[in-house]
């Protein structure tokens, strides 16, 4: 394994990856696929795992293959480095159609996905969210969970 990805890798036995709000790339959702990407590749992904249905909305809609993103990871690359490598290797876009996706993730409530998403995160937030704490967003349950909210 490179070492500068054992630097740049989270233990996420130990920490979380970065909030689905981030981005990278000009991306939401990337940034917490790169955590995911990188602690595979280092050995501490703990619970997480890379290429997962979220990562999978990223990957797709960027048009990005998960195996080449992460042999890219495996170089070592720096998130700036990342953020460069994504802009160039995703498929074209007017920057519109990203910032409505984006901006769709963001303010998407668990009332507008579908039937069997509603279902699993009902029992999700029920276990994992704080008593008492309002999920307003889907993004809010990662956020709440992790104790950015």
């Amino acid at each position: 394994m490179n070492d500068s990805l054992k630097l740049l890798a989270r233990d996420l036995t130990k920490d979380f990856p970065r909030s689905p709000r981030e981005t990278l790339g000009g991306y939401v959702l990337a940034c917490r696929t790169l955590d995911k990407c990188r602690a595979v590749c280092a050995g501490t992904e703990g619970e997480y795992h890379y290429n997962c249905p979220l990562d999978q909305m990223f990957l797709e809609f960027s048009g990005i293959d998960a195996d080449a993103f992460r042999k890219q990871v495996e170089t070592g690359a720096t998130d700036d480095e990342m953020d460069a490598w994504v802009r160039d290797n995703a498929k074209q876009k007017e920057p519109i159609e990203v910032i409505k996706w984006n901006n769709h993730l963001r303010y998407l409530r668990i009332s507008e996905m579908d039937d069997g998403l509603q279902e699993f995160l009902e029992g999700y937030i029920e276990e994992c969210v704080p008593k008492h704490r309002p999920v307003y967003v889907w993004f809010d349950v990662y956020d709440l969970e992790e104790g950015r909210l």
